[in-house]
């Protein structure tokens, strides 16, 4: 087996997330198949490259060499990639490439620019981690990514991007199911939900360290679960467990959407742009979108009525 610039990108993933299964999401493959991978390139090489346990994954002396070779090549061929597309995007006209976490202000924002900038292709990248986007950011593969923080773990930013705060604390909500009896209340206590399986996607910057933190605050250790947010709102509306949402979620009739009394979580969100990005504009057009979104959700209206306010406080570019 040769080694190629796909496996050498694998090999430098599993060392930067620390474990198969962070990785395996970011690169965009199952955990089982990047876990095959990685030991036909350890077995191509003849030794391990990392020590794996239930901690994670650590480069091993002989990973450590393989890694300072590897990294120089990737960067070298993605500044090769971004020169060879950006001339492209010139010879192309003009285009604006935007990531982004998940966010119910998103349609909207991608709305507003397209009007903004007609003419110009506006492209999307959205990814469950946002540390994966400001490195994106910085190799000059996107212009843009719109970014949650969670409280108290902050995101490592690559320097050279510029960067705008547009809500400095949002809180997180709770979704459980409809005939969940804390659901009744139009205020849920973290020791109503004692009981409850939690479920958190641990592939998220902070999520499931931000969660875990307030968790023992509480004086409470749930049982939790790990997975993605599509599969955790199906575990939701069947009542098999409860997870941390956006105030901005979207109605569902299966599904209650609440606060958590205290909001013991929360996140900032955040814009970075690279140098020579108009990012106050970008920032507007995101602003107006996220209020039509804080608008369109009846608990986060009811919670922004509670707090004495019509509309939530973004910070101003």
């Amino acid at each position: 087996m040769e080694l190629e610039v796909r496996h050498l990108r694998a090999l430098c993933a599993i060392a930067d997330a620390g474990s198969l299964h962070k990785a395996a999401r970011q690169l965009g493959i199952s955990q089982p198949s990047l876990t095959t991978q990685l030991r036909r390139i350890e077995s191509s090489l003849g030794a391990p490259l990392f020590s794996r346990d239930r901690t994670g994954c650590l480069p091993t002396p002989l990973g450590r060499s393989v890694l300072n070779r590897a990294r120089p090549l990737i960067a070298d061929l993605a500044a090769l990639v971004t020169e060879t597309r950006a001339a492209a995007s010139r010879a192309e006209g003009p285009a604006l490439r935007v990531g982004s976490t998940a966010s119910r202000a998103l349609p909207g924002w991608l709305r507003r620019l397209r009007r903004r900038f007609p003419g110009t292709e506006v492209g999307l990248r959205v990814d469950v981690s946002a540390g994966a986007l400001l490195r994106t950011v910085a190799e000059g593969r996107l212009d843009v990514a719109f970014v949650h923080e969670v409280e108290g773990f902050p995101l490592r930013v690559p320097p050279g991007l510029r960067e705008r705060v547009l809500v400095a604390r949002e809180p997180q909500f709770v979704s459980l199911a409809r005939d969940h009896p804390a659901a009744a209340r139009p205020v849920v206590d973290l020791a109503e939900l004692a009981a409850d399986h939690w479920m958190v996607d641990p592939s998220v910057d902070g999520e499931w360290d931000g969660l875990r933190r307030v968790l023992g605050a509480a004086g409470i250790d749930p049982p939790v679960l790990h997975g993605d947010y599509l599969t955790a709102a199906s575990l939701v509306v069947l009542g098999e467990a409860v997870a941390p949402c956006q105030p901005t979620s979207g109605p569902r009739d299966d599904m209650a959407i609440r606060p958590l009394r205290g909001d013991p979580l929360a996140v900032r969100l955040l814009l970075y742009g690279r140098p020579g990005i108009a990012l106050d504009a970008l920032y507007a057009d995101l602003a107006d979108a996220y209020r039509e979104a804080a608008r369109q959700a009846a608990p986060y209206r009811a919670w922004l009525h509670g707090q004495g306010l019509s509309e939530p406080c973004l910070t101003g570019p």
